[in-house]
């Protein structure tokens, strides 16, 4: 057999003292004289953070607010440059101006052609008059050539208005005909038209937007923890300019034992006390359990090493709380939660609601 490596021993033995450390840290600061059925555990309050982040690419022109100032859902807080989007949307606007030109015109080409199809189809109704009384004078002219009454050359020439009566006709029903396209055609380009109209305001929609867009705004009601950018610096789409911490969901993350936190659930009670303001209660309510454990190996083999199992918890504070006290809501303090595991549990009077 190859000899055990030390290094393996000593970093075995290194991760088994942390271990043994993080349990004996928490027993060690776990609260003395709780009742039956309330539980505590270590924290830290922490809050939802949100990025304010430009949609496209471009330059910060300016920011209007500093680090630590308190902001309002809405509220503007930066600008990005729109001077090539400003261009844009006149461009847009030139364009649709021309495609309204082009309505108008359409419009008054289907007008004309209506107009010249009124002259056409009169002068179609007159060929065919023309060609009903060609036909009747050459039916007298017939009956009268063949009585001998008059001559045969008169017949021929009723014979040849006739037909040229006839090939008039022709020709106007194919004017009127041409006409009738030519109108198809132009109320055509009256939908193009209209179609373009359509087309250049939805760009123009697009491009305000984009122009709205880089007024960039707070999505809700926070304080500014940091600025990302500065003004004049120029930013990808997507690049953050500010972060947000929401004081409208502030938590405590804390950790409890494998053998308590079975026990908590959504809902559950939780009652805060912060190390910086000792004499204040703050109500709560568990928001969060954690499936996955902590502090622990991934696998564990025995019972004992079953009870070192930490696992993570979040107990959200009441947001109507949270906007009474706005200006005294604080991320990153350390303090206590003690959760009431048991609902028939008494809290102890030291845990009654106590809040500025």
């Amino acid at each position: 057999m190859k000899p055990i490596d030390r290094r393996w021993l000593l970093r075995g033995g290194l991760a088994l003292a942390a271990l043994l450390a993080a349990l004996a840290a928490w027993q060690a600061l776990k609260p003395k004289g709780l009742p039956d059925g309330v539980v505590g555990g270590n924290g830290r309050i922490e809050a939802v953070e949100i990025d304010v982040a430009a949609k496209a690419p471009g330059r910060v022109r300016d920011i209007l607010v500093e680090e630590g100032a308190f902001v309002t859902a809405g509220q503007v807080v930066a600008h990005i440059d729109s001077d090539v989007l400003q261009a844009q949307r006149a461009e847009v606007e030139a364009q649709l101006q021309l495609a309204l030109n082009a309505i108008e015109i359409a419009d008054s080409q289907v007008v004309q052609r209506q107009s010249e199809r009124a002259a056409a189809f009169a002068v179609t109704r007159q060929r065919e008059a023309e060609l009903n009384a060609a036909r009747r004078r050459l039916g007298r002219s017939d009956t009268l050539a063949r009585e001998g009454a008059t001559a045969l050359q008169e017949r021929d020439d009723d014979q040849a208005r006739v037909e040229g009566a006839q090939a008039a006709l022709e020709a106007s029903r194919a004017q009127l005909a041409a006409v009738d396209a030519a109108i198809g055609t132009a109320r055509s380009q009256v939908i193009g038209a209209r179609s373009n109209v359509d087309a250049a305001r939805a760009t123009l929609r697009r491009v305000e937007a984009d122009i709205a867009d880089t007024a960039l705004k707070a999505p809700r009601d926070g304080r500014v923890q940091f600025r990302v950018a500065q003004p004049g610096e120029v930013v990808g789409g997507g690049g953050r300019v500010l972060n947000l911490v929401s004081l409208s969901d502030v938590y405590m993350t804390f950790f409890l034992p494998e053998t308590v936190v079975g026990r908590v659930g959504l809902g559950t009670e939780v009652r805060i006390v912060l190390d910086a303001a000792p004499d204040y209660v703050i109500p709560a309510k568990v928001s969060f359990v954690a499936d996955v454990a902590q502090f622990t190996p991934k696998t564990v083999e025995t019972e004992s090493e079953r009870q070192k199992l930490m696992f993570r918890v979040k107990a959200r504070i009441d947001p109507e709380l949270l906007r009474r006290h706005i200006t005294q809501v604080k991320t990153g303090l350390p303090g206590m939660a003690y959760v009431r595991i048991d609902p028939k549990a008494e809290w102890p009077s030291k845990l009654a609601f106590r809040t500025p």
